[in-house]
């Protein structure tokens, strides 16, 4: 339990890692220490009038929408440490003028990462939407950036390498390619392996939190997660060794089990992480 973090609320669960909490995520954010998280990754409900669970409302006016957004945001971005970092994820749409608004905060722009997903039909009138937004913000310089190096894609017919890179085959590390931001390797969360059948919503892949979580924090690093959903950010917290903070409204008691018994997989993932270079020590002559 992260005891010293919090002030006059008490959690749902908790276990030696994190604290989940029941409530509000504004209301259980307000009791956070000023400055006590190294990442926070949001990941709202996209008022698209979907049914969630008895408490929640995803079917807000716009103004009302972006002015609950702002709420959490402003709550996020005071708990969040010096050099931490800000995931949001959520519709082009959303992320527009969520953005923008994170600018007026003076957070520092990294990414605006795009998340190919095809998961809905082709609306009349407009192009195929086939990508989500993940904003990744930072209060200042980064304290925490660690490479990430993904596989070389192959063509998942053949199994040869889908590029030649103009040549330069050999020069490319044995460990894989830099991450780029456009993630298109991103699997949707269709079997029930990889979720409860307790919340049918839509879950998110490990394998997005995953990079997340690598690439901003260290072990014992404590991760915010204002949305708690099906608990897929504490999973990855958990298997990392990673601290957490968790608010959910709804699911709780399914968040619980999946932590408590294990019962959801996680999706394969082949990311390499570069270990961190520590500085050289010089010796004594």
């Amino acid at each position: 339990m992260l005891e010293k973090l919090y002030s006059k609320i008490t959690p749902y669960y908790s276990n030696d890692l994190g604290d989940l909490f029941e409530w509000d995520c504004v209301s259980v954010l307000k009791h956070i220490q000023t400055e006590s998280v190294d990442t926070v990754f949001a990941d709202p409900p996209f008022n698209l009038k979907k049914q969630y669970g008895a408490k929640s409302n995803d079917d807000l006016e716009e103004g009302e929408y972006i002015e609950w957004c702002k709420a959490w945001i402003d709550e996020c971005v005071r708990v969040l440490k010096p050099g931490g970092a800000i995931f949001i994820y959520n519709l082009p749409k959303w992320n527009m003028v969520l953005g923008a608004y994170m600018y007026s905060l003076w957070l520092d722009f990294r990414h605006d990462i795009t998340v190919g997903m095809k998961n809905c039909l082709p609306p009349p009138g407009r192009l195929y939407p086939s990508h989500y937004s993940l904003l990744y913000f930072t209060k200042g310089k980064p304290k925490t950036f660690r490479k990430i190096r993904t596989p070389v894609e192959l063509c998942r017919h053949c199994k040869n390498e889908v590029k030649d890179y103009g040549g330069h085959r050999d020069s490319i590390n044995p460990n894989g390619i830099n991450l780029t931001d456009v993630w298109t390797d991103i699997p949707t969360v269709r079997h029930w392996k990889f979720k409860s059948k307790d919340r049918p919503a839509n879950a998110l892949s490990t394998k997005m939190l995953d990079r997340v979580v690598e690439m901003t924090t260290k072990p014992n690093d404590v991760v915010l997660d204002p949305f708690g959903g099906s608990g897929t950010t504490f999973a990855v917290c958990e298997s990392k060794g990673r601290r957490w903070i968790w608010v959910e409204l709804d699911f709780c008691p399914v968040i619980k089990e999946r932590l408590e018994l294990k019962n959801v997989e996680h999706h394969n993932n082949t990311d390499y992480i570069e270990p961190d270079k520590l500085p050289e020590i010089q010796l004594a002559a």
